[in-house]
């Protein structure tokens, strides 16, 4: 068996009405469940692909986390460092947008089990002794003060154990609540910068760099889905001269036309050659994928991380940046085809898409 990519933090309760329904119209009513947290959904997409996963959280010792557990371990991950004690599962509830109406979270995962495990309670030695990799997201550390302990304790610990450490930054502003002294931007700033120099390889959106390390491009405006995509590379060089141990920088381009309608691409900046690739690519242009009718977009962030994670460990595409990319973007593109935060998508499909076959015939 090859190394293990390692995944860390809370996997909660998804709670949200039927198709496009608000809470108000649903309820009293049917409202459906599943399982989604952010390192969860890039472990079990990494599996879906062929990667040996490990992933660590803390589960409940009850039926709701039996039950959180087998949404895991069906994969095939390994779970066998959860921890499980006393305590409740963090809950979100999802109502999902459709055309001018943005879709709407909402968090009830205050005093969750993960929010109050110290980084002490992780066998971190034992967790990252036949790892390759090592993913964690921005989410985690927001969540207390004790997983952001947990957090930075875990990246010193995979770097150790001589991890390439990848960090997805996602902002979540409702989350940054923990230290009532400072502004959720400000908190989440002073906190992700002593994880930051641990890091190997950055991933983010067109607003992290902005809400977490104050670098943003000109001329942006993400609302009325217009970026200028040339400037993201310097944005990525001024993340590496801040943090010089980055090797790598990966920026997802969404223009939100609509809830319904994304246009969706990506950048990989390689700071050894200092060097940008952009995907998906079309005669020698940035052409993004045109999602025009989104089934899901919560966890397409996620599903980038994790097809850039496979890409980056892949003997077919490691060494080739833009062919990693334009993996990690169609892998991703497929997601937003998906229900739920997990993305079902085989290597093999995601490769179909990449080589160019996007027009979604029936195969007979």
């Amino acid at each position: 068996m090859g190394k293990k990519v390692v995944c860390f933090g809370e996997i909660m309760g998804r709670i949200e009405p039927e198709g496009f329904m608000r809470f108000r119209q649903s309820m009293p009513g049917n409202l459906q469940i599943s399982f989604a947290g952010a390192e969860g959904s890039v472990a079990a997409s990494l599996q879906m692909m062929g990667r040996e996963t490990r992933y660590v959280t803390a589960l409940p010792e009850n039926d709701l986390g039996e039950a959180c557990l087998d949404s895991v371990r069906r994969f095939g991950i390994d779970t066998s460092f959860i921890i499980r004690a006393e305590g409740r599962l963090g809950l979100y509830f999802l109502e999902t947008g459709a055309n001018q109406r943005p879709s709407n979270v909402i968090y009830d995962r205050e005093g969750s089990l993960v929010s109050q495990m110290s980084g002490e309670s992780y066998n971190w030695d034992a967790i990252f002794s036949d790892s390759q990799w090592f993913h964690i997201s921005g989410i985690t550390p927001a969540i207390s003060v004790n997983a952001a302990e947990a957090a930075l304790m875990a990246v010193k610990k995979a770097k150790e154990q001589g991890a390439t450490v990848s960090c997805d930054l996602n902002f979540r502003k409702k989350l940054w609540r923990w230290d009532k002294s400072l502004t959720p931007r400000d908190l989440a700033e002073k906190t992700m910068r002593k994880m930051l120099p641990y890091v190997d390889v950055v991933i983010g959106n067109e607003e992290d760099a902005w809400d977490i390390l104050g670098i943003k491009t000109e001329n942006s405006d993400v609302e009325s889905g217009h970026l200028e995509i040339e400037r993201y590379p310097e944005v990525a060089r001024r993340i590496v001269e801040q943090f010089p141990n980055v090797g790598k920088v990966a920026i997802t381009l969404r223009e939100s036309l609509s809830a319904s309608h994304n246009n969706w691409g990506a950048m990989l900046y390689d700071s050894k050659n200092d060097s940008a690739s952009f995907a998906p690519m079309s005669e020698g242009e940035y052409k993004p994928y045109q999602i025009k009718f989104i089934v899901d977009r919560v966890g397409g962030g996620d599903s980038f991380s994790a097809g850039l994670i496979y890409a980056l460990t892949d003997n077919e595409f490691k060494d080739n940046m833009k062919e990693a990319l334009s993996y990690a973007v169609s892998a991703s593109c497929l997601c937003h085809s998906i229900k739920g935060d997990f993305n079902y998508s085989t290597r093999n499909e995601v490769i179909s898409l990449m080589r160019g076959n996007s027009s979604g015939r029936v195969k007979r």
